[in-house]
């Protein structure tokens, strides 16, 4: 086992696998930028380090830096966290060839899954449906490679996610113009302008599985997560199990995820993600490191998922032993309850003046916040995640109402009125809705 780990992220997530190394006998080293000077996560780990100015190009995604604060402080290993270099395959090299433990799957595998016309195709050979679109990335003639998809479609960044280098489109003579625009917004994000394109599927909602796998054929499901709610392809509301997704359909996706997974020889943790339309789903991407909305799959299954990635790349083991009878050679993992996650957004930054965080059985609240603590602007605006587990839906919805009626957060703007609307709206509640669903809630949720 590694006695001393780097972070390689700040926020909330910083703190969260602070708190499992602490558990776990590992020493932690936090890196911050300027702008984070006496930010939680630092003055909780055992050593800290500045990587540098606000600017995320200069500090959080310098992989440089990462390297040379890891070795500078011993470190034995680096987690990457979530966002910035969670799915840099060259990060992840980089720190393999400096003799550290690299807390994900393989730079191949990473770079693998990162090029998404390359992960379709892996879809398709372990058994998982895709929607209809080009096999490969789109050159010369755009409107011969959409023949048989048909109008509308989407046109998406081959090593792109999170809405960027993404245009749909709904008329043949738009298509073209929204290439080069999508080709454009790939290169600037991503520096490949490489673009495909897929049927457009209008309203599905988006579900996804937590997986975690030891690296030499071991995989555990930890149950689906709901995502549907997002505004321009952010998530703000996430839940386990899907209120939309049936169990011979929640069987076929995992069927179809263990293959993909023990076949890829994948460490670590990893998110599969769908969309499902009219009771039928298709493979939509890998996320190669752990998503930020992954408590309420602990909270559903009672496994520390950042406990088992760190054991998964460090030891290739994880505690969870046995068969389902499901999916065949998944390991046996029993869920209960129903959680639910809202993100706690900053709409302004500035400093914290008051914080009261609400608490009772089946409530956490996962953030960086503290009272005088400056929330600065150059980064993601999600400040916290409010979570509640309960016995069923119906019950984790009055428990989130009651805890999002008692997070006092005082000095900044958040969305928590505006969370607490959704919890309230009829149309959530019956639990039919699909990605589409904020759109149609907007007007009222944003006047909050």
């Amino acid at each position: 086992m590694i006695d001393k780990l780097l972070i390689a992220n700040r926020g909330e997530i910083a703190v969260r696998v602070i708190r499992t190394c602490r558990e776990m006998g590992i020493k932690t080293v936090a890196v911050y930028s300027t702008a984070d000077k006496g930010s939680l996560h630092t003055a909780m780990a055992d050593e800290s380090v500045c990587i540098g100015p606000p600017a995320s190009k200069d500090s959080y995604l310098s992989r440089n830096n990462m390297i040379a604060a890891a070795l500078k402080t011993k470190c034995g290993a680096i987690h990457p966290g979530v966002g910035f270099l969670s799915e840099n395959a060259d990060f992840a090299r980089s720190a393999r060839r400096e003799g550290l433990v690299f807390i994900g799957p393989s730079p191949e595998v990473i770079e693998m899954l990162g090029d998404k016309v390359k992960a379709r195709a892996a879809a398709v050979k372990f058994g998982l449906p895709v929607t209809p679109g080009t096999q490969d990335a789109v050159a010369g003639d755009a409107l011969e490679a959409v023949k048989g998809i048909g109008f509308p479609v989407i046109i998406k960044a081959a090593a792109g996610g999170g809405g960027k280098g993404m245009r749909i489109v709904r008329r043949e003579a738009d298509l073209e113009e929204h290439i080069k625009i999508a080709r454009s917004e790939a290169l600037a994000n991503f520096g490949d302008e490489r673009v495909f394109i897929e049927r457009f599927v209008e309203k599905p909602r988006h579900v996804e599985l937590q997986i975690l796998a030891d690296g030499k054929g071991k995989v555990a499901v930890l149950g689906e997560r709901d995502c549907s709610v997002q505004k321009n392809h952010q998530k703000l509301i996430e839940e386990s199990p899907s209120p939309g997704v049936t169990d011979a359909m929640r069987e076929r996706m995992k069927t179809g995820a263990v293959n993909m997974f023990r076949e890829l020889g994948y460490c670590g943790a990893g998110t599969i993600e769908f969309l499902v339309e009219n009771g039928v789903f298709y493979f939509m991407e890998v996320n190669a490191r752990v998503q930020v909305e992954h408590p309420v799959s602990e909270f559903v299954s009672g496994v520390d998922i950042i406990r088992q990635q760190i054991l998964a790349c460090t030891e290739n083991t994880l505690e969870i032993d046995g068969a389902d009878g499901g999916a065949a050679g998944a390991c046996s993992v029993r869920l209960s309850g129903w959680a639910i996650e809202c993100r706690i957004n900053a709409l302004s930054p500035g400093r914290v003046s008051k914080l009261t965080v609400p608490g009772g059985i089946g409530v956490r609240f996962d953030t960086f916040l503290s009272e005088g603590c400056f929330v600065p602007p150059y980064y993601d605006s999600m400040v916290g995640k409010l979570i509640v587990h309960a016995a069923n839906r119906d019950q984790a919805l009055a428990k989130m109402e009651r805890a999002l009626s008692e997070l006092v957060i005082e000095g900044i703007r958040t969305n928590r009125m505006r969370q607490e609307h959704i919890i309230k709206e009829k149309t959530f509640r019956s639990g039919v809705f699909d990605t589409s669903y904020y759109e149609s809630v907007a007007k009222e949720v944003e006047h909050v």
